[in-house]
């Protein structure tokens, strides 16, 4: 049997940034699947707090230069590279002057909520398939990693269904307790739209906020998984309205951690 392909896209990872506990999941998972011999690749925003000299990050020339449709605009795609230290993983950053060169995350310096983060995230989206696309690498699975990322989900099952890099992908979406209160303009929709996607599909989106956000990821993916038990009542209702036929699991931190994820993926990529 060939070995499994798992691609993985989140906001952050350890070494590079860390803001939430997204960023040590993605630094271990990945490395204990390598270990157990699957074919990794992880893809990530590179956020201006990111120092490109003090780790090393570098273009890949190949890679960039193709522009990505966010509403009327487009913006031009940047990727550069670097290696995580006492691993044998590559990180894929995905860069942009107008999204990522800001000297903070998701908020400002006086802790406003960026009114841009949902095109930060629909450019990032976007921007992680098209890179994966000229890699030309197709990956068993696609596991998504908090809200910046439930975006994939949809469009691995709509614009790029038949693309024969993703047209056997299967995708997970983990859901973490990283809510904020910002409502999204009324735009958004028009903004997240791509090819084969109408607004009958965006109802999920329509409320414009976190949870609208965490509900596309679910409603497209294969499997939900909560990152721990400990989310807000609202979301635990959330999770209760799924589909019968939607996996949804809670995979806690410990023993069979890795176990636990080596198998789901077995059993997704079928």
């Amino acid at each position: 049997m060939s070995k499994l392909r798992i691609l993985y896209v989140a906001n952050e990872i350890n070494p590079f940034l860390k803001t939430s506990e997204v960023a040590d999941f993605v630094r271990k998972l990945p490395q204990a699947m390598q270990e157990r011999g699957m074919e990794i690749r992880i893809l990530v925003p590179r956020f201006g707090l990111i120092n490109e000299r003090k780790n090393r990050l570098h273009e890949v020339v190949r890679l960039s230069g193709i522009n990505i449709s966010v509403g009327e605009e487009e913006k031009p795609l940047i990727i550069k590279v670097a290696s995580i230290p006492n691993a044998k993983l590559q990180v894929y950053f995905i860069d942009n002057e107008d999204y990522f060169q800001r000297k903070t995350v998701f908020h400002d310096k006086e802790n406003n909520f960026y009114a841009d983060n949902d095109e930060r995230a629909i450019f990032f989206c976007k921007g992680a398939l098209e890179t994966v696309r000229k890699l030309g690498w197709a990956p068993d699975v696609v596991h998504c990693n908090d809200w910046m990322t439930s975006l994939i989900p949809m469009y691995l099952k709509t614009t790029y269904k038949n693309d024969p890099i993703f047209k056997d992908a299967k995708s997970v979406f983990t859901v973490y307790n990283t809510e904020f209160s910002h409502k999204f303009g009324t735009d958004l929709l028009d903004k997240v739209k791509m090819l084969d996607i109408d607004d009958s599909m965006l109802s999920n989106l329509e409320s414009a906020d976190f949870e609208g956000f965490i509900k596309i990821g679910a409603q497209y993916a294969d499997a939900v998984i909560k990152a721990g038990d400990e989310f807000k009542e609202n979301l635990d209702e959330l999770f209760s309205t799924f589909d019968e036929d939607k996996k949804v699991d809670t995979i806690e931190k410990g023993e069979g951690f890795t176990e636990s994820y080596f198998n789901l993926y077995t059993e997704l990529a079928g």
